[in-house]
């Protein structure tokens, strides 16, 4: 059985600048020194999905520039209250494949655990921001029937810790969960996704990375970049950490108009993550969430920047452009 909870005499760093993250719009605008006429329409958006930005993010903000490419991924807008005709409350139709309580099975060989409810900063093009984590959070007896159902299915070889955000999870909290799946003879890797490296990398503890280290399962960790900007100094090191405890870095990133739709910008992100150690792995398109739309990029744009894009850099940093639809086998490549 996995302990839910453990005794914290005192939060650890990472926790208390976790619990210290920005909230209020307001504070937000004032810290970043942009016009009061952003705050209005930020509380209204903020009301249907709250705003969470840790400082250490915040801090990588140009400030007076209200097009930051990191705020924009952060801050709520007016365009996120409207309606689009397409967009869903469950983009990936996830409710038809969680056949236990926290457990998404879609794709033939591995399954997928929510191992956590909440995230480090809530990105707001994100495809689970309506996702129902009160009905699958977890109790004691919710996680042994996740087990439960693993060992039910063989085929099952990869297990993908995400949420939420599995790493806003206590470092014996996630000993814990990973003990009970090197417990399952059938796992041979455990896949981590995870945004936290990025906004908050005083997370990647040395503590945990001893952990992972030790696992008999080979460890993949699937961080989330989407703009060069925001690899710092920080993120370097904490990246370094998981390299040298033998993890294996790639990254995911979404396609976001404002943000990163141009060539330049893919380019540097590229080069940026391989100087961290990361392989670009997948350019993923929107997935069409209620309050995301103002983030579309169209598939024409999309693949005419990969057609740019592959002329400029080496096959290895060229991530794959791909889409996740509903009832499918797999991820959809995007030709170009």
């Amino acid at each position: 059985m996995i302990p839910l909870s453990a005794t914290v005499i005192e939060p650890s760093p990472w926790q208390q600048q976790l619990s210290q993250a920005i909230s209020d719009p307001a504070e937000l605008l004032h810290y970043l020194e942009l016009d009061s006429h952003w705050l209005a329409p930020a509380k209204a958006a903020a009301e249907l999905f709250p705003l969470r930005v840790p400082q250490a993010f915040a801090r990588r903000m140009q400030r007076g520039n209200p097009h930051d490419p990191l705020l924009r991924q952060v801050l709520p807008l007016g365009e996120e209250l409207q309606t689009h005709a397409g967009f869903s409350h469950d983009p990936l139709a996830e409710l038809d494949s969680n056949p236990s309580a926290g457990v998404i099975h879609k794709y033939h060989g591995r399954a997928l655990l929510i191992a956590a409810g909440a995230c480090a900063v809530n990105c707001r093009y994100c495809f689970r921001r309506h996702f129902p984590y009160a009905d699958n959070r977890l109790s004691q007896d919710d996680w042994q029937k996740a087990l439960d159902y693993l060992s039910a299915h063989p085929d099952i070889h990869e297990v993908i810790l995400s949420g939420g955000d599995p790493l806003v999870n206590s470092d014996a909290r996630l000993d814990s969960l990973i003990s009970a799946l090197e417990a399952l003879p059938q796992l041979t890797t455990l896949r981590i996704h995870s945004r936290l490296p990025i906004v908050l990398p005083a997370r990647i503890t040395e503590a945990l990375c001893t952990r992972l280290q030790q696992s008999r399962l080979r460890v993949v960790m699937v961080i989330h970049c989407n703009h060069a900007q925001e690899i710092d100094v920080e993120v370097v090191s904490a990246l370094n950490r998981l390299r040298h405890a033998e993890v294996t870095l790639l990254n995911q990133g979404v396609l976001l108009h404002g943000v990163n739709d141009n060539v330049p910008a893919l380019a540097e992100l590229s080069h940026a993550l391989h100087r961290a150690h990361v392989l670009p792995y997948y350019l993923f398109q929107l997935d069409k969430v209620q309050g995301a739309a103002h983030f579309l990029v169209s598939d024409t744009h999309a693949q005419a920047l990969m057609q740019q894009l592959q002329a400029q850099l080496p096959g290895y940093l060229l991530p794959r452009l791909s889409r996740e639809e509903p009832n499918q086998p797999s991820k959809t490549l995007l030709r170009f």
